[in-house]
């Protein structure tokens, strides 16, 4: 099969690259090309993901030893801070602003964003939600956790829980534009023969969580907007004195917060879905239950928010039903695991960077889904609800999976985004030792929960000490892990070999113009003729829109 749609050769530009075309700062600050744009959040979400990774520093240093080295009030401040920085500057819209932002309109043939002058104020009001949370930091913080349960949030604590609350407001304007551009530009943008079917499942993703960010964004916003007002003036919305209702805040938090944790895997999902079939030399197996899949999650995300609520005092009834509504959202998670490990079967699979962090995110995805299959048993949740077992769950999700699945992408689309490769050793030993460091600093919390050993706690009995340093340990080594790929990259932007225009030899959009791509993505609009991953493992070739390559 051969289908030509380019006058010139594969990956050739004629126009300056889209780093090259101008170089001042007032270029930059205000661009309207959605490659920069990207580049843009990359550096804002890095600052952040290390400001909260300083937080968790000095929480693990302090769980060393039984009695702690913080203040209590200090290390209530460290864990709340490290919540709302990782939460909503970096595991939110790490993937989406990025790597989302850079490649949606390029694998889907497009030349740009719908809205490229939203998308630009969309950073700019990040870095406001940014300002006013580094606000709170300094001032002093908030002590209420990054769930701001009531009455605590409103009554009680004594931090800067308003200053919080508004970045967590504002912050969810800048979703609300990211995600309803997402959703117009696949909607409207498609390059000819693009259909819904063709579509690559890093798009399908970006779309599903796009969909899940513009319905339940808007929640969060209201209920971090009722808290500020009622801390602030006393409305008496969750405050029994004056006949509001605590558990409120808990079921509009939820409701938003659930769904934000599929806001976090489903476009972790899409960045695996990329590296596994390119990696693998194989197409991916199943891709319409995938895409099935994706969507399902998407919705079934809305019907599970009360079971982090079983010991809240929700009726018996209302525990059940949240209990069988979690098993369900597994069918669809396990359904693309499953497709996944299939896809892997007689592929020529090749253990580059972004595969060992591909084949990292499966493996750390389904340890956090076998435990929050425990979690949403009822018995075993009332045993272990407020300890350690909890944290080590959601983080085997939430950073785990997440963060392996962005420096997969990272590694996976440097080249293009930058025109460098990058060196292969070290960033397959970073690789192993992101996997290894996470797994002793997370593994040995399951036990620490299944003790007894309560969350949120700064000082413990000495019995649990061998596992908080082993704990303690493992986060040294994480931490290594996730800075090494800063150095190494930096270095390779400078000293690192040329990349060609496709050097993974894969079949995406994006993989068919120059590296780094120019301005305007394409020189011509493509014409799609073929679905994503046509690739033929029994003669190691693979198809592109240009037609037939060989794989080596």
């Amino acid at each position: 099969m051969s289908t030509t749609t380019f006058g010139r050769a594969p990956g050739a530009s004629s126009e300056p690259s889209y780093l090259t075309s101008e170089n001042t700062v007032v270029s930059w600050l205000f661009t309207r090309d959605h490659k920069r744009i990207a580049l843009l959040f990359f550096a804002s979400i890095t600052f952040f993901f290390f400001v909260g990774g300083a937080a968790a520093t000095l929480m693990r240093m302090n769980l060393a030893t039984p009695q702690g080295l913080l203040q209590p009030s200090l290390y209530n401040r460290m864990f709340t801070m490290h919540g709302i920085i990782m939460v909503w500057f970096f595991l939110i819209p790490s993937i989406p602003t990025t790597f989302g932002n850079f490649f949606i309109p390029m694998m889907i043939g497009a030349h740009d964003l719908a809205f490229p002058r939203v998308n630009l104020l969309s950073w700019y009001v990040f870095n406001l939600s940014g300002l006013v949370v580094l606000y709170a930091l300094v001032m002093g913080g908030a002590d209420t956790g990054w769930t701001f349960y009531t009455p605590l949030s409103t009554v009680y604590a004594n931090g800067y829980v308003f200053a919080a609350a508004m970045a967590v407001f504002i912050n969810g304007f800048s979703s609300i534009m990211t995600a309803l551009n997402f959703v117009v530009t696949i909607h409207r943008l498609r390059a000819p023969g693009m259909t819904w079917m063709r579509l690559p499942l890093f798009v399908w993703a970006i779309y599903a969580v796009s969909v899940v960010m513009l319905t339940a964004t808007p929640v969060l916003a209201m209920d971090t907007f009722l808290l500020a007002v009622e801390r602030f003036i006393g409305i008496g919305l969750f405050d029994p004195r004056h006949g509001g209702d605590p558990l409120l805040w808990q079921h509009m938090f939820w409701f938003y917060s659930h769904p934000a944790v599929y806001i976090m895997i489903l476009p972790a999902m899409g960045v695996v879905s990329e590296i596994i079939p390119c990696y693998a030399r194989r197409p991916v197996f199943g891709y319409a239950g995938m895409t099935t899949a994706l969507m399902s999650i998407a919705i079934l995300s809305f019907f599970v928010w009360a079971h982090h609520m079983f010991v809240a005092g929700i009726s018996l009834y209302s525990s059940i039903f949240f209990s069988l509504a979690t098993f369900f959202v597994a069918v669809p998670s396990a359904i693309k695991v499953f497709n996944w490990t299939v896809s892997l079967h007689k592929g020529r699979i090749v253990f580059d960077a972004p595969m060992l962090y591909a084949l990292g995110f499966v493996l750390l995805f389904t340890m956090g889904g076998v435990t929050g299959l425990m979690l949403a048993t009822l018995a075993i949740d009332v045993h272990v609800h407020g300890t350690y077992f909890v944290v080590a769950h959601f983080h085997y999700i939430m950073v785990g999976a997440t963060v392996s699945a962005f420096f997969g992408a990272l590694h996976y689309w440097w080249p293009k985004m930058t025109g460098r490769l990058y060196p292969e050793m070290w960033a397959r030993f970073a690789a192993i030792l992101t996997y290894v460091g996470f797994n002793l600093t997370f593994f040995p919390q399951f036990v620490l929960g299944y003790l007894g050993m309560p969350r949120r706690s700064y000082a413990y009995p000495e019995d649990w000490q061998s596992w908080n340093l082993l704990s303690s340990a493992g986060a040294s080594i994480l931490a290594v892990a996730y800075f090494l790929p800063l150095l190494y990259l930096g270095w390779s932007l400078f000293w690192e070999r040329k990349a060609d225009a496709n050097p993974w030899r894969a079949t995406g959009l994006e993989w068919i113009t120059s590296s780094p791509p120019p301005k305007h993505n394409f020189e011509r609009t493509p014409i799609v003729q073929l679905g994503p991953y046509s690739y033929d493992p029994e003669n190691d070739t693979f198809v592109t829109q240009e037609g037939t390559q060989d794989a080596t």
